[in-house]
């Protein structure tokens, strides 16, 4: 065979393989209304940076008549670009070879691109679209899942771990992008369960559908597994490219800063009323956030989930901030199982990659009730102050209105390793609010009282005046200083600065024992 004749070769391998399950599953891919594997990373990824690896590759099975059954690339696409200029690895389940579904050369395929990502530094991003363990592969298919599982964990606080959901995803593919840092799903054409709606009815005699069971709003708004929810799968590339321009490459980089466009010295005068004199009143804590940070940049993890903490992206002087805020216009802001969840990985998050966090703080305590005790809101609870307990990231706090109890020893208080910490002049810091405080500690005047009503609201208003404020913790230092509101922006702008170099050296062990 000539030079050229070999070349010809070579080129229609590499045309067999880019037409993954032909053109008739290709049209039915797009009847579903998604993205083939390679049209999803080719719109992904900066034009004409896409790498591919192992386009050639294809499984060694026998069973099932199998063995006449081989298409280059096994059902999935992957290699390396970049995004923004900067280098991520990416693999796409092409669901036009058997259904996306994955083998031992599928597994491998994937491994390598996460090898090389640890190796080299850089994210890694999944384009999920899977039947699960391909049948006719047997336990190697198993094994696949598994070593993919392994590098999940390998990679997890080492390079930011991705996975979009733009198809079926069941089974024990749901596993790897639960481990991953951040997963998004496609409204109406993605779900995620482990067991499908058929298993469920035999097993149990539950009737339910596909997206009750797991579609994009059941993740979002209920088990919280989905961050982020998108009308399309392009609309939800496109908030990826966006995350990662808030994250660093890898764990010993610091996260990127852009060019700032918002003063650092600006004071804005809406936050002296942002907080409401009627200290039971309820105001936005997003839009708190929304005038301290550089203006327009706060992006919201989670939006949907546990709706009673806030957490996400945000830039001070075009430096990348993480944000955790109490949520008073949900439940008070009270801390609940799932907001204890929600904060604690976000904050774990920002820790392991180098990302400062800004911490704002309206919380009346813990959600009482029964379904909370039996359901471990000790442990969970517990989650949130072990993670901010152990972050070795610069930590700034602001407490705008009620901290008090246990909830205010959780939120980055001074005593479990805040950096800085300052109050409102309209903060509340105290064991517990006025009200409970008098019913707890003048029981048996009140039960003499010639006029209950009114000897308790006067006992209510002296213990607000007395305890109720950010003075006895400043006395004590527990809070640094307390500030007027517009001038939070250029005093947190400042600690940062300061605390960029921050160093603190941990006890040695192998790792700690998160509550889980």
């Amino acid at each position: 065979m000539s030079h050229d004749d070999r070349v010809e070769d070579l080129r229609e391998r590499k045309a067999e393989a880019e037409r993954g399950g032909g053109e008739e599953r290709i049209e039915a891919q797009h009847d579903r209304g998604k993205l083939t594997a390679r049209e999803r990373i080719d719109y992904f990824l900066d034009d004409d940076t896409f790498v591919e690896i192992d386009s050639l590759r294809e499984h060694r099975s026998t069973n099932f008549d199998m063995a006449e059954k081989k298409v280059p690339g096994d059902g999935v696409v992957v290699g390396y670009g970049q995004v923004d200029g900067r280098r991520v690895y990416v693999f796409a389940h092409d669901f036009t070879v058997f259904g996306g579904s994955l083998g031992e050369a599928f597994a491998q395929k994937v491994c390598k691109v996460m090898d090389k990502a640890i190796e080299t530094g850089a994210p890694i991003i999944g384009l999920n679209d899977s039947a699960g363990a391909r049948i006719q592969e047997g336990i190697d298919s198993l094994a696949g899942y598994a070593d993919i599982f392994h590098r999940n964990q390998q990679a997890s606080g080492v390079v930011p771990q991705i996975s979009a959901i733009m198809g079926p995803c069941a089974g024990g593919a749901v596993y790897s992008p639960s481990i991953t840092d951040f997963v998004y799903m496609v409204e109406e054409t993605s779900h995620m369960f482990i067991t499908g709606p058929d298993v469920i009815e035999t097993v149990t005699g539950e009737e339910v559908g596909f997206d009750e069971l797991g579609g994009a709003k059941t993740h979002a708004s209920e088990s919280g597994v989905a961050h982020f929810t998108a009308a399309d799968e392009k609309d939800a590339m496109d908030d990826i490219r966006y995350l990662l321009s808030y994250l660093p490459q890898n764990n010993v980089e610091d996260p990127p800063r852009v060019e700032p466009w918002d003063d650092p010295e600006r004071r804005d005068e809406a936050l002296k009323t942002a907080v409401p004199d009627a200290p039971q009143k309820p105001y936005d804590m997003t839009d708190v956030v929304g005038r301290i940070v550089d203006e327009d940049s706060f992006f919201e993890v989670a939006e949907d989930f546990a709706r009673n903490i806030v957490i996400g992206f945000a830039r001070m002087d075009g430096h990348s901030v993480g944000v955790v805020g109490n949520q008073p216009r949900v439940n008070a802001g009270t801390l609940d199982i799932n907001a204890s969840r929600k904060g604690a990985r976000f904050v774990r998050f920002c820790d392991a990659f180098n990302i400062p966090i800004l911490t704002f703080v309206d919380v009346p305590g813990f959600m009482p009730g029964k379904d909370q005790e039996r359901n471990a809101i000790i442990n969970h609870g517990a989650k949130l102050l072990y993670a901010y307990s152990e972050a070795t990231v610069p930590l700034v706090t602001v407490i705008t209105r009620k901290a008090y109890g246990g909830a205010y020893d959780v939120m980055a208080s001074k005593h479990i390793g805040a950096d800085m910490n300052y109050a409102w002049p309209t903060a509340e810091i105290a064991v517990m609010g006025p009200k409970g405080a008098v019913n707890v500690l003048y029981d048996d005047e009140l039960e003499d009282a010639d006029d209950v009503q009114a000897r308790r609201q006067q006992l209510i208003d002296e213990y607000r005046d007395a305890f109720a404020n950010p003075y006895t913790a400043a006395k004590r230092g527990f809070v640094d200083d307390v500030i007027e509101p517009q001038e939070t922006r250029p005093r947190l702008i400042d600690d940062l600065d300061l605390l960029r170099g921050k160093r603190k050296d941990q006890p040695d062990r192998k790792h700690g024992n998160i509550p889980l």
